[in-house]
């Protein structure tokens, strides 16, 4: 059943929002209950957004009501992702890609679960992955895209990755828009997932 922060995000209700959060912190709820429910919003966003209920304008203002809700979350859960980090991963958003609600809902959740994350942004060039992969040494490196003409330049990042010499012992998992098994294969990533829940599992599983 829908709560009303759920609600209120998934219709976007950007004003009435903000209150409801402040209510649900005052009320004692769990900082983490307060983000599955952002979570659970977003994937009827996203629901809407493949049955054309919603447009590219309608994710956008999601993203910012997200965004605003984690800036408010995230310092109560700051003492829950101190201490000893599990491990290092590197997300970016691959070139010739904007869009970066989903892949800020991954770095957002990997920074809580405890993991050291270099968000390199959007649009990131081939050449700055590689670099960046080879100086930052992650385990695990997470690309995004969204449009289906991206998809390329994922497979040319992996490649040149691998390239590089920097693929051994390194885990690529893939997400973002159309993204389904058939391209996890054609860019030979080793994982592909749909949302940050998978994306955290994902590095528990390779990392701890």
């Amino acid at each position: 059943m829908n709560t009303p922060l759920t609600n209120l995000m998934a219709d976007l209700k950007e004003t009435e929002v903000s209150p409801e959060v402040t209510k649900m912190i005052q009320e004692g709820v769990d900082p983490l209950e307060i983000l599955a429910q952002a979570r659970a919003a977003m994937e009827i966003v996203g629901q809407r957004f493949e049955t054309s209920e919603y447009f590219i304008p309608d994710l956008v203002m999601a993203g910012e009501i997200l965004t605003a809700i984690t800036n408010v979350v995230k310092p109560l859960l700051t003492k829950d992702a101190e201490g000893p980090k599990k491990g290092r991963v590197l997300i970016a958003t691959v070139e010739g890609d904007i869009h970066d609600i989903g892949k800020d809902i991954v770095v957002f959740m990997l920074e809580v679960s405890g993991y050291d994350v270099l968000d390199l942004g959007i649009d990131v060039p081939i050449d700055t992955v590689v670099e960046k992969t080879r100086e930052f040494k992650p385990q695990v490196v997470g690309l995004s895209a969204f449009l289906t003409l991206a998809f390329d330049s994922m497979k040319n990042t992996i490649e040149a990755i691998a390239a590089a010499g920097l693929r051994e012992n390194l885990k690529i998992m893939i997400g973002g828009g159309q993204i389904d098994d058939e391209i996890r294969q054609y860019v030979k990533a080793d994982a592909n997932g749909r949302d940050a829940v998978a994306a955290v599992n994902f590095c528990k599983q390779w990392i701890g």
